[in-house]
């Protein structure tokens, strides 16, 4: 998978997502990640890429004219994506929706926002990791290409190992455990030292189903 990152900032990357299952993963070439810096693709002695709000505010807005360049300057055919607090939750849905694609587009939001017109007319979808504010949209593509990356063939070493997670089925996973056996007084559940897979996998069921009502009781409402 191709990764094409648009941002102010691209010193920021690759950042955490050199260390760990995805590091592995960019260093094997099975996610390639492409920054691009927006001032790239101006053209004034500046490099301006924000300007101030038509009816007045506070704050700066990107502009549309380096976006756009920049975004139809790509190779890839795969979804074009704006980082922002008004998109789509990001959820685990629509992080394996992401991942069946050969190549994504990640334009990272600053200052007060991007002009609309980008939105509107540009990318495919806007996508949020949450109801909260950050200074950019650096941080949540970093959280979308991890995400997006461990479910790339290959990166996890294991096709066995993204099943059974956490809002798959909409559920919550079960508990886990290893050694020791019994820690401050703290056994492991009999069960899962009994070797006996059918009721182990009973047991890990009804588990994940009870912590999900316990947590997460929205997710059951979306099961049918």
């Amino acid at each position: 998978m191709i990764i094409e990152v648009l941002t102010l900032f691209p010193e920021m990357f690759p950042g955490p997502l050199a260390a760990g299952v995805t590091g592995r993963g960019l260093a094997s070439g099975l996610v390639t990640l492409r920054v691009l810096n927006l001032r790239d693709y101006t053209h004034d002695r500046h490099r301006q890429v924000d300007d101030v709000p038509y009816g007045g505010g506070a704050g700066m807005v990107l502009k549309p004219e380096p976006i756009f360049e920049a975004v139809r300057a790509r190779a890839g055919k795969g979804p074009v994506i704006l980082l922002t607090p008004q998109g789509e939750l990001l959820n685990q849905r629509l992080v394996r929706e992401l991942a069946s694609h050969d190549d994504l587009y990640l334009i990272c939001g600053r200052y007060e926002g991007v002009d609309e017109r980008v939105a509107a007319h540009l990318v495919d979808r806007e996508i949020s990791i949450g109801d909260y504010v950050l200074t950019g949209g650096e941080l949540p593509a970093m959280v979308l290409i991890d995400a997006v990356s461990r479910l790339v063939a290959g990166v996890l070493g294991s096709e066995e190992s993204p099943k059974d997670e956490s809002f798959d089925q909409h559920l919550l996973e079960y508990p886990h455990y290893t050694r020791p056996a019994e820690f401050e007084g703290h056994p492991v559940p009999e069960v899962l030292r009994s070797g006996h897979h059918a009721e182990i996998e009973r047991w890990r069921r009804a588990q994940a189903a009870e912590r999900t009502r316990r947590r997460r009781p929205d997710l059951l409402d979306h099961r049918g």
